[in-house]
């Protein structure tokens, strides 16, 4: 189960550093930065993205979610180009969730670009942090994107999970979509798996393309496999 405290510690944690490089980044430059105010508490926004991540409608999206996301780019870390901007992108990439809705990554990254500045983040990293948020839509990062590469990945991960907790993580997907019968899920669901297979590759990183893509495709094609027999 994902532990709240420990949440908020991470995300004040990397808040911190984030706003040390973009702080950095801005005296290092040759035009003059604008006199800044102390930015607020990081913990008024770690309370309010945990509330968002707990809300009633999620069964997936939750913070076990969260939680899994962010221990997956810490195992991914050394692809990225600056992997905090990645760690706040997966605290932002789920926080607006409603299964019913189809805009939910660009009302994600548009509470990213409200929030990040009023939290003293720069505009650039602010903008690499949305960008990263709005790939989830389609996990097709390029090969010049190492940030997009492992937010993706870790998203993704997921499906690389041994047996029980990948019949768990399907569960809990139909669970969110209760509210589409039975025939309807399954052949929307299947058609999805179909598109994942006959993506060239699954993962983009070294050590997803390794360790996730073959456990990934396996479990994908046995519950297409389930859903269409």
């Amino acid at each position: 189960m994902a532990d709240p405290d420990a949440l908020r510690t991470r995300w004040s944690d990397t808040l911190h550093r984030s706003r040390s490089r973009s702080q950095s980044r801005e005296l290092a430059s040759p035009t003059p930065t604008r006199t800044r105010t102390p930015a607020p508490s990081p913990e008024a926004y770690a309370d309010n993205l945990l509330a968002r991540w707990s809300e009633p409608q999620r069964r997936y999206h939750t913070l076990d979610h969260l939680t899994a996301v962010l221990d997956h780019v810490d195992v991914l870390e050394e692809t990225a180009d600056d992997p905090d901007l990645v760690r706040l992108a997966a605290w932002f990439h789920d926080a607006v969730y409603l299964p019913d809705r189809s805009e939910n990554e660009e009302r994600s990254a548009r509470l990213a670009e409200r929030a990040l500045p009023e939290a003293g983040l720069s505009a650039d990293a602010t903008a690499e942090v949305a960008r990263l948020v709005r790939l989830t839509v389609t996990h097709a990062p390029s090969a010049d994107d190492p940030n997009g590469q492992v937010l993706c990945d870790a998203d993704l991960a997921i499906l690389a999970s041994p047996a029980d907790a990948y019949a768990a993580y399907t569960a809990a997907v139909r669970e969110e979509y209760a509210f589409v019968p039975p025939d309807a899920f399954r052949e929307g669901r299947a058609a999805i798996l179909r598109q994942l297979l006959d993506l060239p590759r699954l993962f983009h990183t070294p050590y997803g393309t390794r360790e996730w893509e073959g456990p990934a495709r396996h479990n994908l094609t046995s519950e297409l496999t389930l859903l269409t027999a």
